[in-house]
């Protein structure tokens, strides 16, 4: 997922296992840089394991959505981002677990991306997401992604 959202550690998600009915909140980023919108590749013993997602993470109770975004794009690609508009909020439910993900616009900042919490990452086209398999909780954002130019500007 940006799901990242399933990015969680071994006490989490037995929490969330164990709870059912329990969301669990998910920041998660569009990274755009000269036309091309940044993805990662979940690792393959995680939940979801070797689909794509945009980057992002499971949100601590502490912290805001746009906190959290910060800090799981600098632990997941060690990269720096202005967090920015809201582009979409999705609710979707697993078997185990429902998640609650909202997608932020970003700036790209500093540093390149590095594979440091994440299995591999690329920067795609528009044109180019159909190639990538991602959870069923981004469908509803990546096809708006494919459909509506004004998104990637």
């Amino acid at each position: 997922m940006s799901n990242a959202a399933e990015n969680e550690s071994s006490s989490d998600s037995a929490q969330a296992s164990e709870e059912p009915g329990r969301i669990i909140e998910v920041a998660a980023g569009l990274v755009f840089r000269n036309g091309l919108l940044l993805i990662t590749q979940r690792r393959q013993e995680d939940h979801l394991g070797g689909l794509w997602e945009f980057p992002g993470g499971k949100r601590h109770r502490e912290e805001s959505f746009e906190e959290c975004l910060k800090r799981e794009l600098r632990e997941e690609l060690d990269i720096e981002v202005e967090v920015k508009e809201l582009v979409e909020s999705i609710t979707h439910t697993y078997p185990k677990k429902t998640v609650h993900l909202k997608f932020f616009r970003c700036a790209w900042l500093r540093n390149e991306p590095r594979a440091a919490g994440c299995q591999n990452f690329a920067w795609v086209a528009s044109d180019q997401l159909g190639g990538y398999a991602f959870p069923a909780a981004d469908q509803r954002l990546l096809k708006m992604l494919v459909t509506t130019s004004e998104v990637w500007r």
